[in-house]
């Protein structure tokens, strides 16, 4: 991540860990320190018309020979327990964006748009 993880400076370097026990969850997983990870998933998995300007960002971050299927777009999860109750919500303002030509990660920041940052996961399925 060029510019570091919004929150977290200084934490640059990331690797995305798949493991089918936990899909369709991942873990975003700090390679500089094991204590920071996030959980994170696709968001087509709970939002399917789920929609960003890929092409713009291509083009503002100068990613020369990209398309959009050499990306792949990923929300940050928090799964909160309180009284008798479990809520799963996705972050839909700031999702990262992984580019698999150059291994570039950027956190985008969605501003007027109609999406949540506390995003209803369970209420969707």
């Amino acid at each position: 991540m060029p510019e570091g993880l919004p929150g977290f400076p200084g934490f640059e370097q990331f690797v995305l860990l798949e493991d089918p026990k936990t899909a369709p969850f991942c873990w975003f997983q700090s390679i500089e320190t094991p204590n920071l990870s996030l959980v994170v998933m696709n968001p087509a998995v709970f939002k399917p018309d789920y929609q960003l300007d890929l092409e713009s960002l291509i083009s503002e971050r100068g990613w020369k020979g990209v398309k959009k299927k050499n990306l792949m777009i990923f929300v940050v999860i928090n799964i909160r327990e309180g009284e008798n109750k479990k809520s799963i919500t996705a972050n839909l303002m700031g999702p990262l964006v992984i580019n698999l030509k150059n291994k570039e990660v950027i956190q985008m920041a969605i501003c007027d748009s109609e999406y949540s940052h506390q995003y209803d996961v369970l209420g969707s399925l």
